[in-house]
């Protein structure tokens, strides 16, 4: 039998997470495990933040992400603002260095409780994001949902926060458009190889930003980090806004600004925000049961 593991229920602006304490081990969380937790009102999350024992020198953990749909994903930025938060509180610590698939990070809690996160680089090579059609310039691609002659999105632009996403810019409220019609299709267009996140933005001002986003293997999310910060990239790309933006995450309960700055120096996007605690337990990495803190000796299938 399989010895359970710690893991806490917590959100990044409404961002459903489960940070799982894998450390000390060396199994994984199955994708089965994911999907059955996904699947119980109680665990249904967006993302999986594994948290293994490091593998590189000057690193803090490796961090192993999963989506609802048991797929891996690279990067979470929601997520990492949760781990921090939790090794924070475990350990006394206000500053980690994570590795996941899309490379190191640094992240920072300060004495107000806001996580900043460096998420990196953005990528903006057509072959890198990737995309299945070459684009000289990948801040516009030939993308269109709708009639041809008057499309409801199209001309997204495209990049990777280590993950692949496509911004599609919009006049309106990003609310008032059927995304949950439209994420499915462009998520899994021939165009995206690795599929692709989709968000709908929306200026609201010179340094301000309003967001939805179809997630890439979680579908429909109350909020996306690396989807904020693809758009806010894409946003200054574009000469939309500039550099340092306040992104207003249209779905999130929670009405409290993500911040991202693009660096100019070293180009990284460091993105600032919340996190939050819900509930902790134990569960079986391999099944997905688990058990509640509250409830000890209860398990939920």
């Amino acid at each position: 039998m399989v010895a359970m593991v710690e893991f806490a229920k917590m959100n990044g602006l409404g961002n459903k997470i489960l940070v799982v304490d894998m450390r000390g081990r060396k199994d994984h969380v199955t994708a089965e495990a994911a999907i059955a937790l996904a699947a119980n009102a109680e665990t249904t999350f967006d993302q999986i933040m594994a948290i293994h024992d490091a593998v590189t020198d000057g690193t803090d953990a490796w961090i192993d992400i999963l989506n609802c749909d048991g797929t891996k994903a690279q990067a979470c930025g929601n997520g990492t603002r949760c781990v921090v938060q939790a090794l924070a509180a475990e350990t006394g610590r206000k500053s980690f260095t994570f590795q996941t698939v899309a490379g190191i990070l640094g992240a920072i809690e300060h004495d107000d409780g806001l996580i900043s996160v460096d998420m990196g680089r953005p990528v903006f090579e057509w072959d890198r994001i990737p995309l299945e059609e070459e684009f000289y310039d990948t801040s516009r691609i030939e993308l269109q949902i709708g009639p041809i002659d008057a499309p409801i999105l199209h001309s997204p632009s495209a990049m990777s926060m280590g993950n692949p996403h496509a911004i599609f810019w919009v006049d309106g409220d990003p609310m008032s458009y059927d995304l949950e019609r439209f994420g499915p299709l462009l998520e899994n267009h021939p165009i995206f190889p690795e599929k692709a996140n989709i968000t709908l933005a929306q200026v609201t001002g010179p340094s301000s930003l309003r967001t939805r986003t179809w997630e890439r293997g979680a579908g429909l999310t109350l909020a996306c980090g690396s989807a904020a910060c693809a758009a806010a990239v894409s946003a200054a790309r574009t000469e939309r806004t500039g550099r340092n933006v306040t992104i207003d995450v249209a779905s999130s309960p929670i009405r409290q600004p993500l911040v991202i700055e693009w660096r100019e120096g070293d180009g990284k996007v460091i993105m600032t925000g919340p996190a939050e605690w819900e509930w902790s337990g134990q569960l079986d990495p391999s099944t997905g049961a688990f058990e509640r803190e509250a409830e000890a000796g209860v398990s939920a299938k």
